[in-house]
């Protein structure tokens, strides 16, 4: 591989790596991050695709778990509106004594709304595709 590519793809790692990892505790796909980090850090230091495999099987549990339930899904699903309203006041700053009050904050947290909410259906499209039909 060619050493330009390999710092690339091992820079895009870590970021993908880190951020997923900050989303373990914040709101977000942590998980699938971290997996997505792993993926990409592993095609430019081949030794971190020993971590990948166990991180799959974690992160596809926590994909169907999500969506075992029509109370789950409907959870998570105002979960992901309620972010995306959040950013919404906090970009606007509807409330001016909000901490971090702006767009920077606002739009992260839109972003997170909308990645939850699209996790949400390829969940529940990635689970519903692999069940047997009656």
């Amino acid at each position: 591989m060619h050493p330009v590519k390999r710092v690339v793809l091992a820079t895009v790692g870590v970021i993908l790596l880190l951020v997923g990892l900050a989303l373990l505790v914040l709101p977000g796909p942590g998980l699938l991050l971290v997996l997505a980090g792993l993926i990409v850090l592993g095609r430019a230091v081949p030794a971190v695709s020993r971590f990948e495999a166990p991180v799959r099987v974690r992160a596809m549990q926590a994909t169907e778990a999500s969506v075992a339930s029509p109370w789950r899904i409907a959870w998570s699903v105002l979960a992901g509106l309620a972010l995306i309203a959040a950013g919404i006041v906090w970009g606007a700053r509807l409330f001016p004594r909000l901490p971090f009050g702006g767009w920077s904050t606002g739009s992260s947290l839109i972003l997170s709304g909308t990645i939850l909410l699209g996790l949400i259906v390829w969940s529940y499209r990635r689970v519903n595709a692999t069940r047997p039909r009656d």
